[in-house]
């Protein structure tokens, strides 16, 4: 899925980004209770959920919360307290702490999940195969008879359970599982292919917390999955209420404003749990007691504070505020570290920052108006700006789906013609627009300093065309970007570097990170043969046509891919540049405190 980080939640992006604090300042660390084993992180983005695996949950630092804490699920991916993780070349690494699972057969796809004897969520209750159950369910889409709009991917009729983030893609070719005697392992059986199995992480969100959430005993909620029918969008039924309950939480009830009473919110497979949480200052986590895996840390308390400026996060690493940081990479930031003699990490991220056209606003149904748009896109004027002082050999991205180190990169520029929009064309889009003046609103985050800069030159150069461009940025633009009360959106995506759920969850109809409305049967036909085709050449054609359809459809423009820092004053080891959507906690566990 690609999260946003504020940026594909499992295939790749996005540039520093959402709910950012600007100008943010901070304080050194609480000592009160003598505790000489924590360690501080700052990073850009606030939190806002417990489940990164939602539309509005989808952001980078919610992604690293469940990362540490465990609770991904299939929508989230990898996770210290999942069935895998990935290492430093992308490459899945079996999480044996948790369990193993494997392919037993080709035809049909089978693959089986066992859990290993005596796991226990950090509340004490048994981890058992009543939670793959549930994580199947969730991921699946099982249940769901529901109806979907292709120009707004609103539903129209029957039932939408679990509200994803990715897609269901692959796992919606399961079959009921097989579930062992003794409740350890879980079997499932695909109709076809899936390029992606090995990806597939069943452990989410606790089993009983969801039955208490739906009012009833964890018993009586596995039945109901038992007992509820496959669902037939062609004959949808009465939503079930218990399922309909339980997904309702699922969906909302772990996003958070506040440190929550409700304990049952926290509940982790992970060596990390949070502990505590302070608004827009920090999140917390501290040891899972109940973990006995290899991932538990050597220290007590892991600290992610919140700073929205790259300044003030240097400021604070300088001081002894923080011991690290993650911040949004700039000219300025870096020669700051440097000449302050801070250790730094450098590195490119599996991230881009992007221009997306919402093919649900009147302005631009006619392609000629997207095209002419698009026209005006001053991009190398941006990269200048915003990445080349930070990277000098940086290059204007011309790949929705391909970064520059990927060997299918040149073959799929090729294809897409994306490098004709290299430079503004305004009399080609003059004479697109024949005097037509159209209004544009462009979504960003406004505390964002990137996406500000993009959004002004944006602004200034398409007006020259005629466009009336209107400023719709805001700092709660990630709740914002769902809804589609815009024309344009400026954003990111950040992927975990492996698996291909991007493809239908950006670029297929109702898609869960679909926020363009973008719909073309050809393309989802296409999307759906990606998640099924094994030969890997034939995939690469496939995601090499798909980037060059959406570029014939005008569905926007890729910007740049990100440069990524990590930084340190030293006192931490084991910290290393890794650049997918876990960023710098990646391996975290492996960290030690110097002295």
């Amino acid at each position: 899925m690609k999260i946003r980080r504020i940026g594909i939640g499992a295939i790749a992006l996005a540039a520093a980004s959402a709910l950012m604090l600007s100008g943010c300042t901070t304080s050194a660390p609480d000592q009160s209770k003598g505790n000489k084993g924590t360690i501080t992180v700052a990073t850009t983005n606030e939190a806002t959920s417990f489940n990164s695996s939602t539309p509005q949950g989808n952001l980078d630092t919610n992604g690293m919360i469940v990362y540490l804490t465990g609770t991904a699920g299939t929508s989230a991916g990898a996770s210290l307290g999942g069935f895998f993780t990935l290492d430093d070349k992308f490459q899945v690494k079996h999480n044996d702490n948790i369990g193993t699972y494997e392919k037993v057969s080709d035809d049909p796809l089978t693959v089986k999940y066992t859990l290993k004897d005596d796991l226990k969520w950090s509340d004490g209750k048994p981890i058992t195969a009543d939670d793959l159950l549930v994580g199947w369910a969730i991921g699946s889409g099982y249940y769901n008879d529901s109806t979907i709009d292709e120009a707004t991917g609103d539903v129209t009729g029957g039932t939408q359970y679990f509200s994803l983030a990715g897609s269901t893609d692959g796992l919606d070719k399961t079959a009921f599982p097989e579930v062992s005697d003794d409740n350890l392992s879980l079997t499932l059986t695909y109709s076809e292919p899936f390029v992606d199995w090995e990806l597939a992480n069943l452990l989410d969100k606790p089993a009983h917390v969801l039955a208490d959430k739906a009012g009833v005993s964890e018993e009586d909620f596995i039945k109901t999955l038992k007992d509820t029918p496959k669902g037939d969008p062609a004959n949808p039924v009465a939503p079930n209420a218990t399922l309909k309950a339980a997904a309702d939480f699922w969906n909302t009830g772990y996003d958070f404003t506040s440190f929550p009473d409700d304990k049952s919110l926290l509940v982790s497979s992970g060596p990390f749990i949070v502990s505590a949480y302070t608004p827009q200052q920090s999140i917390t986590f501290s040891k899972n007691p109940e973990y006995k895996g290899s991932d538990e840390p050597a220290y007590d308390e892991l600290v992610l504070r919140f700073i929205g400026d790259s300044n003030a996060q240097v400021t604070a690493l300088q001081n002894g505020e923080v011991n690290a940081i993650y911040p949004q990479a700039s000219a300025d930031t870096l020669t700051a570290l440097k000449n302050a003699n801070l250790e730094t990490f450098e590195g490119n991220q599996l991230s881009y920052d992007h221009l997306d056209l919402n093919f649900g606003s009147p302005v631009f149904q006619d392609p000629k108006v997207r095209e002419a748009f698009l026209k005006t896109i001053p991009r190398q004027q941006i990269l200048d700006s915003i990445v080349t002082p930070v990277n000098p050999d940086a290059k204007v991205l011309n790949s929705q789906i391909f970064v520059p180190a990927n060997p299918e990169y040149s073959d799929a520029v090729a294809a897409s013609g994306y490098d004709s929009f290299d430079k503004p064309d305004i009399e080609g889009a003059k004479a697109l627009l024949a005097g037509a003046t159209p209004t544009v609103r462009i979504l960003y985050n406004t505390d964002n300093p990137n996406r500000v800069d993009s959004f002004q030159a944006i602004q200034a150069s398409a007006a020259q065309a005629g466009f009336n461009i209107v400023d719709a940025g805001s700092p709660d633009w990630a709740s914002l970007l769902p809804g589609g009360d815009y024309d344009a959106s400026v954003f990111g995506w950040i992927s975990p570097g492996a698996g291909n759920a991007a493809l239908a969850q950006i670029f297929k109809t109702a898609g869960g990170g679909n926020y363009s409305k973008y719909s073309n049967a050809s393309v989802d036909e296409m999307v759906n043969q990606a998640q099924t085709e094994l030969d890997a050449d034939a995939l690469s054609k496939l995601k090499i046509d798909i980037d060059a359809q959406t570029a014939k459809d005008f569905y926007g423009l890729p910007l740049f891919q990100a440069p990524g820092l990590f930084a340190s004053n030293g006192t931490v080891d084991g910290i290393k540049f890794f650049g997918n959507q876990t960023g710098i906690v990646w391996n975290a566990q492996d960290w030690t405190l110097k002295g």
